[in-house]
């Protein structure tokens, strides 16, 4: 089930997405690096957002036997006139089941309420599966990177972009 995220899911949000992201990036990101930002962290940074940008921002979760599978966050870039998919994250044990398509449905559903005419999102360069994902939905690199930190560790991103309705 696909529902908009209550202030009580952000500790699960929180764990989803260190989890994901340690698993994800492993082969990406020094492990000392991942390991920066424990899940505490995580969570604090969750409820920032959701204090400040609940209003402008959608947080989606994916909800699987009563527990937090994953989650999307979507809002306006910081590119003017562009809306931006800023997180799709899974549980480790849950990738490959699903969960992310059905985020991803739902993700650009929330997009193109925002009524601009494409998005963009942010991917690793080294991060294969995650690539194929998106190129898979229909999103294309347009060529623009830049250096982003996990951390303590820099990571080169790439962009992707895609057409809305």
């Amino acid at each position: 089930m696909i529902r908009p995220a209550a202030a009580e899911d952000l500790a699960a949000i929180g764990d989803v997405h260190t989890r994901s992201r340690a698993s994800a990036y492993a082969h990406l990101v020094p492990a000392e690096a991942l390991a920066a930002v424990p899940v505490a962290s995580m969570v604090d940074w969750w409820t920032e957002r959701w204090r400040y940008e609940r209003e402008t921002h959608r947080l989606l979760v994916a909800e699987a036997g009563g527990e937090v599978a994953g989650f999307s966050y979507v809002g306006p870039s910081e590119t003017p006139g562009v809306a931006e998919l800023y997180a799709i994250h899974v549980a480790p044990e849950r990738v490959g089941t699903g969960v992310g398509r059905v985020l991803m449905a739902a993700a650009l559903a929330e997009l193109a309420e925002l009524d601009r005419p494409r998005a963009v999102l942010w991917v690793l360069e080294g991060n294969d599966r995650a690539r194929r994902f998106y190129e898979r939905g229909g999103w294309r690199p347009d060529g623009v990177r830049r250096e982003g930190a996990i951390g303590p560790a820099l990571t080169m991103q790439l962009r992707y972009t895609r057409p809305l309705p």
